[in-house]
């Protein structure tokens, strides 16, 4: 689950991963990018950031050799019905695989919305949440299997 909600994102993951999954539109996406160790800000300095540019305008890094996935609506599950029961609502990310991964270690996952992936920079992009994982790539696949990212209660 996410460790920040972006102010920007706050009450809006949900609606973005939804425009994703309803394919609404058509060339939007959810952007999973790998974030360095080094250098990394804290969370309560990144999650002012209203663009992935501005999160990584400081001295937080983009693990770029790992790269960026791209996940559209057909990588998506479905859109669940709110958690009545429990008094929720919650987004999952399917399992994400960084095949012969290598580079500098990371210790995050920015997840961000891109409401168009054919001409978009990252100034377009709006950053959602952001998550631990630590990892240090040795050229061996690394596999993401991250469930609920974010749950709003």
């Amino acid at each position: 689950m996410a460790n920040i909600v972006f102010n920007i994102a706050k009450g809006r993951v949900a609606e973005l991963y939804d425009r994703v999954k309803s394919n609404d539109p058509a060339n939007s996406a959810i952007i999973l990018i790998p974030i360095e160790t080094s250098g990394l800000e804290a969370d309560s300095v990144l999650i002012d950031a209203d663009t992935v540019a501005a999160v990584l305008a400081g001295a937080t890094n983009e693990q770029s050799t790992m790269g960026r996935k791209t996940l559209t609506d057909s990588d998506l599950a479905s859109i669940p019905a709110p958690d009545d029961t429990n008094d929720r609502n919650e987004r999952s990310l399917p399992t994400v695989t960084w095949t012969a991964a290598s580079g500098n270690a990371i210790s995050k996952i920015l997840v961000a919305y891109d409401p168009d992936t054919t001409g978009g920079t990252d100034a377009n992009l709006v950053p959602l949440t952001m998550f631990d994982f630590a990892q240090t790539p040795s050229g061996a696949d690394i596999q993401m299997t991250t469930g609920t990212f974010f749950r709003a209660s």
